[in-house]
């Protein structure tokens, strides 16, 4: 039996590790309260908007991303303006595990199938960001500023057909709100693919955790909240998805 796993997300605005609110970076962190030992994994996204000529400095995230995986012992999935397979080996050769891909496979889904084929369905990540509408969540791109017209759980079957061994899934109405998940959302999608779904945005109490897992369908949960970064709080979650009978490494 797989265990459920619990990540880390972490945002970084040129460079700098910020806490995200409805998308935007909404307040500045810093790295050290990081725990790399408790947690199963860690997720870093580059989420810096681009400058009035349309060009990001990628090298500043580039550099988060090497200093962190010097020394973290778990797997790092990378992802921000992923565009190119160059784009990919940059990544992984500054310490990614896993590649994070978005907007990318949205205009050139062949992209999934080319990390795919290179690095393994395993390194393969789609990330899937929804938005709540009328007519039911519909996938965003671009920061989750641009509609597609795409459902969630259409796209992330299409992508594990693609070739994705993961599927990273964000609520953009829940991001920072300490509320817990988009539940409706994360069953939708679980409910349609064979491979694991990472469920964000909206944690902000153990319980959520356990209700990610039991009631959204997710094999792991994540929190972007810096303030559970600590050896001691992550434990503490863990023992209580343990305790309401989730397979967790304690």
């Amino acid at each position: 039996m797989l265990r459920n796993r619990l990540v880390t997300v972490l945002t970084f605005n040129e460079g700098v590790l910020f806490r995200t609110k409805l998308f935007h970076p909404d307040y500045r962190y810093t790295s050290n309260f990081v725990d790399t030992w408790s947690v199963d994994e860690i997720v870093m996204l580059d989420v810096t908007r681009p400058q009035d000529n349309g060009t990001v400095n990628r090298e500043l995230f580039l550099e988060s991303l090497r200093r962190i995986a010097r020394r973290c012992f778990v797997p790092i999935a990378a992802g921000g303006g992923i565009r190119t397979m160059d784009d990919v080996r940059r990544m992984m050769n500054a310490g990614a595990d896993k590649v994070v891909v978005n907007t990318g496979a949205i205009e050139r889904p062949e992209l999934i199938t080319e990390v795919a084929e290179s690095h393994g369905a395993q390194c393969a990540v789609l990330s899937i960001d929804a938005a709540r509408t009328a007519a039911g969540h519909e996938v965003r791109s671009t920061f989750g500023a641009k509609p597609t017209g795409l459902k969630p759980a259409e796209w992330a079957k299409r992508g594990v057909e693609l070739g994705a061994g993961e599927i990273f899934l964000t609520s953009i109405d829940q991001d920072g709100s300490l509320s817990g998940y988009d539940l409706e959302l994360c069953s939708e999608v679980a409910g349609g693919v064979s491979v694991p779904v990472l469920i964000s945005g909206g944690a902000g109490s153990w319980q959520h955790f356990v209700d990610g897992v039991k009631r959204g369908g997710a094999a792991a949960v994540c929190t972007s909240n810096i303030y559970h970064f600590t050896e001691t709080s992550l434990k503490s979650a863990k023992q209580f998805m343990a305790r309401a009978g989730i397979s967790v490494r304690v």
